[in-house]
């Protein structure tokens, strides 16, 4: 519900803030005052376009803040909670305007587009009268309400898991055929990248070590000549290293006879020798392992230039190849085996369309039911609220051959007629400003404990009634209170004396301005509020006793009611 709003600098409000609580608050004051004001600045919060001078004179910019309690399993809670703009059950709106026409919109301190602050408006407040955010005038809205005052949601659980089915069998063939020609290109495409790849027969490991052999086979004569050099030096010719080594260390074994301190030297020359003596065996051992193979290093390359070839046309590297090849292995037997899959689905979803039409066709006939119930009850409150010739119909329109939705295959709109004879038609056609708020407090009023919006205005829905149907229009705004908040303009005392909370809207000049309050009135203010209403400028004692007994009325009957 709407629980506080601030206004700066708009129209002709220059500061303004008001606390609202739960049931009825009734607004009043004098033709002009700026009622509407009020109005049009939340339905800026609210997402609605800037009409006129929105600034005040003299001010750079207007700013209106509206708060809002969030109860954690509504649809603003859930809305909120989608868009992460969730703030523990409070919604916070601000907009800003600057000049020119330029404004911000923001939803708990994050600034968003208008548009969004629209989708949560439609949540959280309902407008009756002349203005906007008209729910009555939604078709969706209106099969809303209606399944919601037939309290038939588990049946549209019921037709919206089966329509989340059919969507999925419908998405998982689209995928499957992807369109018949693109299928079996796809198919042919599929087989002749795996034959390819599999004819490398070749591993991750594999593939790594053929840059190393094509390294060793195109640097083998290289390899084998530099070798066997090294070789010749350190051990095969005749003034090799290891004759003179060995000679050297045979010498230093006959001189450690006569002198014990050439031992070590000798020692470590022995061992050298023994070291390169290995070394040199390691090194005929690999010269013995190289040979000249020029088909295998053509081989070699060959299959080096394939892989990567290959690699490019598959945007992978070379090593990733035998990857690649068990991935289109796996798409190619699931495309391979999609005949028989799309046979099974085809046979799923022939199967769940019949049960779709079937959840379908029973929450139609519930809708129906529910249709009649509302279309009484809705028009016995227009007649009580001084429209004796209007009928109200929830039309509930089977269409058996349409595009299957989440929410069944019918078409509900609200219909009216305000006198006999006329034919029936939509809401917004139909019905005039002052009619259409009296129909839209009716519907509201006989949908009130099931209705998923918590606050609701009425602007002036007594225009054009008096006596005792205005106080028929008061107590139901009451009774409407007693479920959501509710917030009345009114120029009826017999509407105002109804409400559980009472605010007055004056108009004052000071020198060059003129400035819009508004005050909660407490008893005594009340009094004299209702008597101005009845009496006009002159207010008597008479009047004044009135007005007392207007309220005194109101209380008891509030009382009884409890």
């Amino acid at each position: 519900m709407l629980s506080h709003i601030h206004i700066r600098n708009y129209a002709i409000v220059e500061a303004l803030e008001l606390e609202f609580g739960e049931g009825m608050s009734a607004l009043t004051g004098e033709t002009g005052a700026g009622k509407s004001i009020l109005l049009d600045a939340l339905g800026l919060c609210l997402g609605d376009r800037i009409e006129g001078d929105a600034i005040r004179p003299g001010a750079d910019r207007a700013e209106i803040t509206a708060a809002f309690q969030i109860d954690a399993d509504s649809d603003a809670a859930r809305w909120l909670e989608e868009h992460e703009l969730g703030a523990d059950g409070e919604c916070l709106l601000r907009r800003v305007i600057q000049q020119g026409g330029r404004s911000k919109g923001f939803i708990n301190g994050s600034p968003v587009p208008l548009q969004l602050m629209r989708e949560l408006g439609e949540f959280l407040v309902d407008i009756h009268g002349q203005h906007a955010h008209q729910s009555l005038f939604r078709r969706d809205a209106q099969r809303e309400a209606l399944d919601s005052f037939g309290g038939l949601e588990a049946q549209l659980q019921t037709v919206g898991a089966l329509y989340r089915r059919l969507q999925d069998i419908d998405a998982e063939i689209r995928a499957l055929e992807g369109g018949q020609d693109d299928y079996q290109s796809r198919l042919d495409l599929l087989r002749f990248q795996v034959d390819e790849l599999a004819a490398l027969k070749l591993t991750r490991d594999e593939i790594l070590e053929l840059d190393a052999e094509q390294r060793r086979l195109a640097g083998a004569g290289e390899l084998i000549q530099t070798a066997q050099q090294v070789l010749g030096g350190l051990y095969e010719d005749e003034q090799s290293t290891q004759n003179a080594l060995s000679h050297a260390v045979s010498d230093l074994e006959r001189l450690v006879r006569i002198d014990p301190k050439l031992a070590e030297a000798h020692d470590l020359l022995a061992s050298a020798l023994i070291q390169l003596e290995e070394g040199c065996d390691s090194l005929r051992r690999y010269v013995d392992t190289l040979e000249l193979d020029p088909e295998r290093l053509a081989w070699v390359e060959q299959q080096i230039s394939t892989l990567n070839d290959l690699a490019r046309k598959h945007r992978v590297r070379p090593e990733e190849l035998p990857d690649r090849l068990e991935a289109l292995s796996a798409e190619l037997l699931q495309l391979e085996n999609a005949e028989d899959r799309l046979a099974a689905l085809r046979q799923e979803l022939e199967a769940a369309e019949r049960d779709y039409r079937e959840a379908a066709l029973s929450l139609s006939e519930a809708r129906r039911q529910a249709a009649a119930t509302l279309n009484a009850r809705v028009t016995s409150f227009i007649h009580e609220l001084g429209m004796p010739g209007a009928e109200f119909s929830a039309e509930v329109r089977w269409v058996p051959d349409g595009k299957p939705a989440r929410h069944g295959l019918d078409q509900v709109e609200f219909l009216v007629r305000t006198n006999p004879g006329l034919p029936m038609g939509p809401l917004n056609k139909i019905a005039s400003g002052g009619e259409l708020s009296r129909i839209g407090l009716a519907i509201q009023v006989a949908t009130a404990k099931t209705g998923r919006i918590p606050t609701l205005i009425f602007d002036e829905a007594d225009v054009g009634i008096g006596g005792a149907i205005a106080e028929v229009v008061g107590r139901q705004l009451r009774q409407l209170g007693s479920d959501r908040q509710v917030l009345c303009v009114t120029h009826l005392p017999q509407v105002a004396a109804q409400a559980h909370a009472h605010y007055l809207v004056s108009k004052h000049a000071d020198a060059d301005r003129t400035f819009t309050d508004v005050i909660r009135l407490d008893d005594a203010q009340r009094v004299e509020e209702i008597a101005r209403m009845l009496g006009g400028v002159e207010i008597t004692p008479q009047t004044r006793s009135h007005a007392q007994e207007m309220l005194e009325r109101a209380r008891d009957e509030k009382a009884a009611s409890v």
